[in-house]
C-alpha cells in the first residue's frame, strides 16, 4: 500500500515513512531528532520528504492549510503521564485535524480506557491493533533508570 502523502511523526526514525509513502512531512519541536531522520532517509535515498522543526500543538494553527490534507498521520507522542500529563492527547487531536482517513498511533497500555474514550467522545472510531513491549530509554532529567519497558498499544483511529 502507497501513500500519497502522509504524516511521520516518529521521527527521528523515519521508520514508516520510508516503508510505504510517496511523500511525507515529519515534524518535531528537536532539531537533533530532524538530523538523526534526515540522516536516516539519506542512507535510504529517500528524497520525497519535507522535515520541518516545530511545535506540533501549534501546526494546526500556524498551518491551516494542512487540515485535512494528508491521508494518514503515524505518530510517537509524549506519553501522557507525570510533567507530559494530556499531551499524548494533544498530539492525537492535531494529528486527527490533519488527516483525512486514519492516524496510527502509541499509547501506554495503562491509558488505553482513557484515550479510547476521549476519542469516542470526539466521534472517533478506535481499533487496538497491538499490544507491545517497548524499551523507553531515559530522555529526560526526572528519568530515575537508564530504560525501562513499557507496554504499548498500537491504535488506529479513523474518522466515523
Amino acid at each position: 500500500m502507497w501513500l500519497w502523502n502522509a504524516v511521520d511523526w516518529l521521527c527521528p526514525y523515519g521508520s514508516i515513512s520510508n516503508i510505504w509513502m510517496y511523500f511525507f512531512f515529519s515534524f518535531d519541536i528537536d532539531r537533533d531528532a530532524l538530523e538523526i531522520c534526515r540522516g536516516n532517509l539519506e542512507d535510504a535515498e529517500i528524497t520525497s520528504a519535507e522535515l520541518l522543526q516545530m511545535n506540533v500543538k501549534d501546526l494546526a494553527v500556524q498551518y491551516s492549510r494542512f487540515l485535512k490534507f494528508f491521508d494518514t498521520v503515524v505518530l510517537n507522542p509524549p506519553f501522557g503521564t507525570k510533567q507530559n500529563q494530556g499531551t499524548d492527547l494533544e498530539f492525537l487531536r492535531v494529528a486527527l485535524s490533519l488527516s483525512r482517513s486514519a492516524v496510527y498511533s502509541l499509547h501506554k497500555s495503562a491509558t488505553r480506557a482513557h484515550v479510547t474514550k476521549k476519542a469516542a467522545d470526539w466521534g472517533v472510531k478506535v481499533q487496538v491493533l497491538a499490544q507491545l513491549r517497548y524499551n523507553l530509554p531515559s530522555t529526560y532529567k526526572f528519568h530515575k533508570k537508564k530504560s525501562v519497558d513499557i507496554e504499548v498499544d498500537f491504535i488506529r483511529f479513523s474518522h466515523k
